[in-house]
């Protein structure tokens, strides 16, 4: 049997309508895999995992990065790939879902009815009980946004259309999804702001240094009491010492969460799903696709989109000639380092690009013809070089 170009290794059930992008004669995909040139994956730790040398990158089937070793990642000339967007109105319908039921005594109303299923009276004692379930109407209210980014922008946007009073939150805050967000959105320039006599606060933002427990005490009290607090977005943004005083005592009204965790299932006043926000099946299509399609473009051309350790690049595919992909430290002077190798090659550079994200770069370079093996070999040594890839044209497009 002829050996496949690529092999993916799949560390969790990706969704199938996903995978069937991967052509089935140059792909060799499954769980099985040996020697794998990428990885594909949605929860799976690789933290403690050996990551084999042979991987030239990773995809998560999702947003998140955490389960990752991003940065030992980078350091190897990985690009690691996410989903942003993919599952983002998946988790929107699920949050907008839960303001509105939350804001309403559901919960309550719901256990009362499953407590008193075998009560022959049901239907009188349901007329006499009900008014204990009370609650208020959503329109009109204060809704914080903190994060507006593919899931965030959405939410805000649904909720402004459903009549709420909207503030938006996020130093960030892309153009493209600037371009996204309704104009009914006000936005602020604090979270202190945001916070002030806010009903509803909902979190959208990654877990990183500057997020972790980034609602507190002083966040809290700044709500509008009974303010109910809503995370979809990663456990360890909320402070849950102080989500729990504020439950006990009634300065917050309610935690609604998708993190059941050893201390948010014992506060009281909570709805916790099972890190459900984006459990859909076409969340779970959109995100596989996602994927595979910037895998398959990076590996067949060098493209990269959407990695959360190389910047954007992107040249097209592969038509003639050859393609350099440089993976290196972001530093001066290793453009020309590149260069004066190739030079003493007589490599012609036909077009180049040269992105920089933080410390890590990515560089591009297409050349009109072969190249020597020893050109290669210079490279590599180049102090700050993570990786260099040599990409050829698909056979196809080498006879046209």
């Amino acid at each position: 049997m002829t050996p496949k170009q690529f092999r993916i290794q799949t560390l969790n059930a990706i969704d199938a309508a996903g995978l069937s992008r991967f052509p089935d004669d140059r792909y060799e995909v499954g769980a099985g895999v040996q020697n794998p040139h990428a990885l594909l994956l949605r929860s799976a730790n690789l933290h403690d995992t050996p990551i084999p040398e042979s991987v030239l990158a990773v995809a998560r089937a999702g947003a998140g990065t955490n389960n990752i070793p991003v940065a030992a990642l980078t350091e190897r000339g990985v690009p690691v790939f996410n989903t942003p967007g993919a599952n983002a109105n998946a988790v929107k319908e699920l949050v907008v879902g839960m303001i509105l039921v939350n804001s309403r005594g559901t919960l309550g109303g719901i256990n009362w009815v499953l407590d008193n299923a075998q009560d022959p009276d049901i239907v009188r004692d349901a007329e006499r009980n009900k008014k204990a379930f009370v609650g208020h109407e959503a329109i009109g209210r204060k809704v914080g946004v903190v994060g507006l980014g593919a899931v965030g922008s959405k939410v805000a946007n649904a909720l402004v259309s459903l009549g709420l009073d909207v503030r938006g939150y996020d130093p960030y805050l892309s153009v493209e999804h600037a371009w996204q967000l309704s104009r009914s959105v006000k936005r602020v320039d604090s979270l202190d702001e945001l916070c002030r006599d806010a009903d509803y606060v909902s979190l959208h933002v990654p877990s990183k240094d500057d997020t972790v427990r980034m609602i507190g005490a002083r966040q809290i009290a700044l709500m509008h009491e009974g303010a109910m607090l809503v995370n979809y977005a990663r456990a360890d943004i909320i402070d849950e010492d102080a989500v729990a005083a504020a439950l006990k005592d009634g300065r917050l009204g309610s935690l609604v969460c998708d993190f059941a965790t050893p201390k948010t299932t014992r506060m009281p006043r909570t709805m916790i799903t099972p890190h459900m926000g984006a459990c859909t099946n076409e969340a779970e299509e959109n995100c596989a696709a996602m994927a595979v399609s910037q895998m398959k473009d990076y590996l067949e051309s060098g493209i990269i989109r959407n990695s959360v350790n190389y910047p954007d690049c992107d040249l097209g595919p592969v038509t003639s000639g050859l393609r350099i992909a440089a993976l290196h430290d972001n530093v001066p002077n290793m453009i020309g380092q590149i260069t004066a190798v190739l030079a003493r090659y007589d490599a012609n550079i036909r077009r180049m690009s040269n992105e920089a994200q933080d410390g890590s770069a990515y560089t591009l370079i297409d050349l009109d013809g072969r190249l020597d093996d020893g050109a290669v070999a210079d490279l590599r040594p180049i102090p700050g070089i993570y990786r260099i890839r040599v990409l050829e044209p698909p056979r196809e497009a080498t006879r046209a």
